[in-house]
């Protein structure tokens, strides 16, 4: 639980720094509560009721999409909303600015043990630089991904390929409020 309000408050307060509208600062945040909501389940319960149609993804990667699903059967019909919650693991190239902003948060958050000078760097430097900051985590993600020896997901490169043809990339705070609304 303590994650995932760290995760929270930092979607709040880039969302608020953003100048977003109130009600999309409470959606971050809302989306920063929910998105590990079925962490703790028992993998074979969340692919046996959930999310029997993924099975390409390993059982740590289950909780996103069952909670998205879960959502959704509760009447939640934010698509965008419902996307973040899915793929704040893998990403995905459909992410929207939530979406995306739920992947940065969820890696960088300040009760991460690994990398915590990179990860404060890029928490210092959201939400001004986003698109840069996305970038860099989305490529630690891949990396750290082969440095395993791990199947890279279609999502993940897929979100990838977004963020290169995406480019040049926009800097300062003009190009994150930009992110933030897509």
């Amino acid at each position: 639980m303590e994650h995932m309000e760290r995760v929270a408050r930092l979607l709040g307060k880039w969302a608020s720094a953003l100048k977003l509208p109130e009600h999309e600062v409470v959606r971050w945040q809302a989306a920063g509560i929910l998105h590990d909501a079925l962490k703790n389940e028992r993998p074979a319960v969340l692919r046996r009721t959930l999310v029997p149609d993924l099975e390409h993804l390993p059982d740590a990667l289950l909780h996103g999409p069952a909670a998205a699903r879960k959502l959704r059967e509760e009447g939640v019909d934010d698509e965008d909303f419902l996307l973040a919650v899915a793929f704040h693991t893998l990403g995905h190239p459909d992410l929207g600015g939530l979406g995306r902003a739920l992947v940065v948060a969820d890696y960088i958050e300040p009760g991460r043990r690994d990398r915590k000078k990179w990860k404060k760097s890029r928490r210092s430097r959201m939400p001004q630089e986003f698109p840069l900051v996305l970038r860099d985590v989305v490529r630690a993600r891949i990396q750290g991904t082969l440095a395993r020896d791990r199947t890279l997901h279609q999502e993940t490169v897929g979100l990838w390929n977004v963020l290169v043809a995406e480019a040049p990339w926009q800097e300062g705070l003009a190009g994150a409020r930009e992110m933030a609304k897509r």
